[in-house]
């Protein structure tokens, strides 16, 4: 589709004759780039409520699958060097069941000292932040705490700070 001045759109329409072929496009072509910052949407065309009312409902999905995991997800630092992605979740089954877990490492690939670990509910993770923070790990006292988003930790920094100060 163009505009009056024959600039792209940046959207299109084919006709399939045969419903196998369009199985076949969705199939391949959905989700692939086009360039570094163009992925291509291939479905059914539909009428901009029916998008709407469908992207609505999977934002309402995300947004209810995120608050039933906020909260499960743990922030380590001081992590002993010798701590890899594998040593880390050896260290943390015991408490639940690890959605995922990932050493931060720097450019070289050298463990940066901190990492996370997610669980499948909000119950396994405080468990293991009540056991886990403080522990002696190899050489290091590990410090295990509720991961926050830095716009949160921001957040959260300021209201401390703010209180502090005017106490």
């Amino acid at each position: 589709m163009r505009d009056a001045n024959g600039t792209s759109r940046c959207f299109g329409f084919v006709n399939f004759q045969n419903p196998d072929a369009v199985a076949a496009a969705v199939e391949n072509l959905n989700g692939t780039s086009l360039t570094d910052d163009k992925v291509l949407y291939v479905g059914r065309a539909q009428r901009k409520s029916e998008r709407d009312a469908e992207l609505r409902a999977k934002f309402e999905q995300e947004s209810s699958r995120f608050e039933k995991l906020q909260g499960a997800n743990r922030y380590l630092k001081n992590l002993d060097d010798s701590i890899n992605d594998e040593k880390l979740k050896d260290l943390f089954f015991e408490f639940g069941n690890i959605t995922s877990c990932k050493v931060m490492l720097d450019a070289q690939g050298a463990n940066k000292g901190s990492g996370f670990v997610a669980f499948s509910n909000p119950e396994e993770a405080t468990r293991a932040l009540n056991a886990m923070n403080g522990k002696m790990i190899g050489q290091k006292s590990l410090y295990v705490a509720v991961a926050q988003r830095k716009e949160e930790r921001r957040a959260h920094l300021q209201v401390l700070f703010l209180h502090c100060t005017i106490s």
